[in-house]
């Protein structure tokens, strides 16, 4: 299934961090925190501005961004979790 995000939103995948712990204490899924960095899938075409223009998103698909927690609405596609986020809610692009 193809999704494409309207005005300012943006389809992220939100990328796992490596499990490497010391110890070898195992954490369970419903424990761990969900990850920050995330992988953008697929953007919107713009917000409009007041005098109608489209205003262009700064952040493509394949870029590594930084959300917070709490941030967006959280889908399922193909079984894979997304979230869609306004772009307002991106703390920041990895490069």
């Amino acid at each position: 299934m193809k999704i494409r995000p309207l005005y300012d939103r943006i389809l992220v995948k939100r990328l796992e961090e490596k499990e490497t712990r010391k110890g070898g204490i195992i954490i369970p899924d419903t424990a761990k925190e969900k990850p920050l960095e995330g992988k953008v899938v697929a953007v919107g075409a713009g917000r409009l501005d007041d005098n109608g223009k489209r205003v262009p998103l700064e952040v493509k698909a394949g870029d590594r961004v930084l959300i917070g927690k709490y941030a967006g609405t959280e889908i399922k596609i193909d079984e894979i979790e997304h979230v869609i986020i306004r772009e307002d809610e991106i703390l920041g692009v990895i490069s």
